[in-house]
């Protein structure tokens, strides 16, 4: 059975994020996606908020799994009996940075391999940090995020 681990922030969850999920799923037998606490960071949602919007917004793909994780990935990856790290590419630019997490992946667990994916043509422009300056500002993120990840934003932006 073939395991694939998605790894991310996923702060706030996007389209473009759940478009991989969707096509990840369609592929694998397994997908986990695995929600970084990463304390480097300042998110805008708590990693078990993270957790809970994913969910929601995966509820439908009776093969994936959501998981939150604060080790390394590929510590991560073999709890989960994962064999296939995807990355989500949206740019040129996403690349040099994918390729050398990628390349420390496959140092740290050789069994590991990395499948890079690109979103459709209509997500590849979303980033987190875009969606939440917008919310941010009042702006509409209809369409760029999953119904309850746009009711949260709402809510974590009401004043």
């Amino acid at each position: 059975m073939k395991t694939a681990i998605y790894p991310g922030t996923f702060d706030p969850v996007t389209s473009g994020h759940i478009d991989l999920i969707g096509r990840a799923a369609a592929i694998f037998e397994r997908v986990v996606v695995a929600i970084a606490e990463n304390k480097n960071k300042a998110p805008l949602f708590d990693l078990e908020e993270r957790v809970e919007l994913v969910k929601a917004a995966a509820a439908h793909w009776n093969n994936v799994e959501v998981v939150g994780f604060a080790t390394l990935l590929v510590d991560c990856a073999r709890l989960h009996d994962a064999q296939v790290v995807l990355r989500g590419l949206r740019a040129v630019s996403d690349f040099e940075y994918e390729f050398q997490l990628a390349w420390m992946n496959r140092r740290l667990s050789a069994q590991l391999e990395t499948l890079f994916l690109t979103p459709s043509e209509q997500y590849a422009f979303l980033s987190s940090s875009m969606i939440r300056e917008i919310a941010k500002l009042g702006g509409d993120v209809t369409g760029f995020v999953p119904a309850a990840v746009q009711a949260a934003l709402l809510k974590k932006f009401a004043t």
